[in-house]
């Protein structure tokens, strides 16, 4: 379990201080899927970093299980997020020297995970292993992403945007990519989007408005990527 308490957040300082979280109190329960839904500047990309131990707060804890990761140092954060925490972002991040199998192999060595190229077939890319990220399109190039953070087996996968720069086609393969992993992995996903049909796939959806909490509620039911509207 994720437990988020009275999380605050500010960037700059004196007049130009903005407080960007607002006293933020957050539970998610491992294996969920949850998506922060928001408009751009609400504050979910930072809730995102902080709960993911990419940002530091300025206030309040951030407890994994029992294990509070503000109070970490920052080479004990690095050693909590390579062990723990897997990344996908709207942009890629793949290195362009390296072909698709060795960025997956990347992510697959922080876990001494030899099966890495079971992800690259998960993800529909066995036959593109060999090519570089210049040679795939936009979609596969995600796929690559998603395959990499997964290779590390995290137990908590957060994703910001992750289909912001996909077309329709495109994004709705990556969103049925992810869903089905999760269903078969049962890791916890929290997923960062400003796209009210894309949050129809959570089990969870948290609404953020101007760095507060506006409500929290659980989806009856959750849609696949091809039930949502786009």
């Amino acid at each position: 379990m994720i437990n988020a308490i009275k999380l605050k957040k500010s960037y700059g300082i004196g007049e130009n201080r903005t407080e960007v979280l607002k006293s933020i109190d957050i539970k998610i329960s491992d294996g969920d899927f949850v998506a922060i839904l928001g408009a751009s500047g609400s504050g979910k990309s930072t809730l995102l970093n902080v709960l993911s131990g990419l940002e530091r707060v300025d206030s309040g804890s951030v407890l994994y299980d029992e294990t509070d990761i503000t109070l970490l140092s920052d080479a004990e954060l690095t050693k909590f997020r390579k062990d723990m925490i897997g990344f996908i972002f709207q942009q890629y991040y793949l290195l362009p020297n390296l072909t698709i199998e060795m960025n997956v192999r990347m992510g697959a060595d922080l876990a001494n995970n030899q099966e890495y190229g079971e992800m690259i077939k998960a993800v529909g890319l066995e036959n593109k292993a060999k090519k570089y990220p210049s040679e795939l399109s936009g979609g596969e190039q995600q796929r690559a992403a998603i395959a990499r953070a997964l290779a590390k087996k995290p137990k908590v996968l957060f994703l910001d945007e992750p289909t912001g720069a996909l077309d329709e086609n495109t994004g709705r393969q990556v969103l049925d990519y992810i869903s089905k992993l999760h269903g078969e992995s049962g890791f916890t996903i929290v997923m960062v989007t400003h796209n009210q049909n894309i949050a129809e796939m959570a089990n969870t959806v948290i609404k953020m408005n101007s760095g507060k909490i506006s409500e929290v509620f659980i989806n009856p039911v959750q849609k696949t990527a091809y039930e949502i509207g786009w």
